[in-house]
């Protein structure tokens, strides 16, 4: 059985995997920085809804599936 993907960095972490971004390539197409993404991933941070908007609109996802509320 697959684990659960609880967190926004888990979810974001996976979409970047599947789509088969590295970290910089994926922080050129949203215009913020690597350490951002890592940041991110690693739930040290949150995006503003600004970005959360971007990510949705990349990822072609919801943003409620990103809260983790889907």
């Amino acid at each position: 059985m697959d684990k659960k993907i609880e967190s926004f960095g888990e979810r974001f972490r996976y979409l970047r995997i599947e789509k088969g971004l590295s970290q910089i390539a994926l922080a050129k197409e949203l215009q913020v920085s690597k350490s951002v993404i890592s940041l991110w991933e690693l739930d040290g941070s949150d995006p503003t809804l600004t970005n959360l908007i971007k990510i949705s609109d990349f990822f072609n996802v919801s943003i409620d599936y990103l809260a983790g509320k889907d």
